[in-house]
């Protein structure tokens, strides 16, 4: 009994859902954002187009999910084994209880190191003034020659010289390769700038390549190829990757294209396309205002002809109504006689078969062919006991354990074979006589084998 009678309060016991909630708010509140490194393993990717893997390193791992609308981002998917790292908020999924990382971003592991590089690149180089709008010069409005600093193999040449051919064929080109990805690249596209500069022909200066990972662009993210670009007398235009690819060279350069096609856009004039165009479309425009005008007028002209006096319209469409009222209450009419005559001659179908007599004749036969069944079980039972009976007295009249019963035994040596021979053991040997009831152990002390057979005496 308790001192006053009552029993203590129970403090109130959380549910499963209440405590994984609060685990929950717990864990998001207290890493709002994180940055994970690890090795990729078991990616998931079902229809839904979220990706749920784990991240791991030598001791632990942990589940990440990253729902479609980011990983929808990445250029590139990732695949078992990547060395990655992911930027997101630790959670916990609340119908498992399960710890996980909901990924906003996913990059490769090396990518961290490279961006570090680029941002304090551009951090220094944007602190001397290498980026100031004031120190841009203006491109000419016709150029006379077009240099242009690319790989002579890279589809970069090609769309350049494709949009120049088609816009301006009559503007030589010169084309200065070098390599534009690799180690060597940096110096390749340093020196490629000089001999444009010692050529003296160039008035504009195209400097790209095509599209590719940050690692392949990184040689426009040197500081080398940067200040070389600066420094070089001739206008320049940065032509790098992709329109979202961003380089070093695009902020010292005097004006960025997001491709190399845009760039030839850019640089190349177009005035006789654009006469060209503003004909086109004013000859279009005039042809499309007479059609209209013509369209308009001929359906003017048919409503016109199509109006009617609004009461005559009304009264034909009440004589339809009333039309189709009779027409419906005749069908009516006639489907309600069919159905009768149906529903006679299914009556008179029904009086001549009387199906209660076939069921009571169906369960008369079905009670005889039950007791046959039943007979004919019985006797293959009583079939089967006798001769289950007469094979067991056979197998006990033929049992080794009936014939130890009888007074026999069955002599082992030591290494537990039959003894059949006595000629086979030697004095002091130690057999083993197995009987209906036990066993016993015995040494042999002397073997008297004779043409009947050998008997050991123990």
């Amino acid at each position: 009994m308790y001192p006053d009678d009552s029993p203590p309060v129970r403090p109130r016991a959380l549910t499963v859902t209440e405590l994984n909630r609060q685990a929950r708010h717990l864990l998001e509140n207290s890493f709002m954002q994180a940055w994970v490194e690890g090795e990729l393993s078991s990616l998931s990717r079902p229809s839904s187009g979220h990706w749920y893997f784990s991240l791991k390193d030598q001791r632990a791992q942990v589940r990440c999910a990253m729902f479609r609308g980011f990983n929808q981002r990445l250029r590139q998917i990732p695949k078992e084994g990547d060395q990655v790292r992911v930027r997101g908020k630790v959670s916990l999924y609340e119908a498992r209880g399960d710890y996980q990382v909901i990924v906003e971003h996913l990059e490769p592991a090396g990518l961290g190191a490279l961006q570090q590089a680029f941002d304090a690149l551009k951090a220094r180089l944007n602190g001397e003034g290498l980026f100031a709008a004031e120190r841009k010069k203006p491109l000419p409005e016709t150029p006379r020659h077009i240099g242009v600093v690319t790989s002579p193999t890279g589809a970069a040449i090609h769309d350049i010289l494709t949009v120049l051919g088609r816009r301006c064929p009559g503007i030589p080109v010169t084309l200065y390769p070098t390599a534009v990805q690799g180690q060597a690249a940096t110096a390749s596209i340093v020196e490629a700038i000089n001999r444009a500069i010692r050529h003296n022909q160039a008035d504009v200066l195209i400097i790209g390549r095509g599209g590719g990972s940050l690692e392949d662009l990184w040689c426009f993210n040197e500081e080398a190829v940067a200040r070389a670009i600066a420094s070089c007398p001739i206008p320049t235009v940065s032509a790098v990757g992709h329109e979202v690819d961003v380089t070093i060279a695009d902020f010292v350069a005097d004006l960025r294209a997001p491709t190399p096609s845009a760039a030839a856009e850019k640089i190349s004039p177009d005035q006789s396309t654009w006469l060209v165009r503003l004909g086109e479309t004013r000859q279009r425009l005039i042809q499309a205002m007479t059609r209209q005008l013509r369209q308009q007028h001929t359906g003017v002209t048919q409503l016109a002809s199509r109006l009617r006096d609004p009461r005559r319209q009304l009264q034909e469409k009440a004589q339809r109504l009333d039309d189709v009222e009779m027409r419906f209450r005749q069908a009516i009419s006639q489907r309600l006689t069919n159905e009768r005559t149906k529903t006679g001659h299914l009556q008179q179908r029904l009086a001549t078969h009387r199906p209660t007599r076939r069921i009571a004749e169906q369960g008369q036969r079905l009670d005889l062919a039950r007791q046959r069944l039943e007979a004919s079980l019985r006797r293959q039972l009583e079939t089967r006991s006798q001769r289950m009976e007469s094979a067991a007295r056979t197998l006990n009249a033929v049992s080794p354990l009936a014939t130890l019963g009888r007074g026999y035994a069955i002599v082992s040596s030591e290494s537990q074979t039959v003894v059949r021979d006595p000629a086979t053991l030697s004095s002091g040997d130690r057999i083993s006589a197995r009987l209906a009831k036990g066993m016993l152990e015995a040494t042999v002390t002397t073997v008297h084998p004779d043409q009947h057979g050998g008997k050991a005496d123990g």
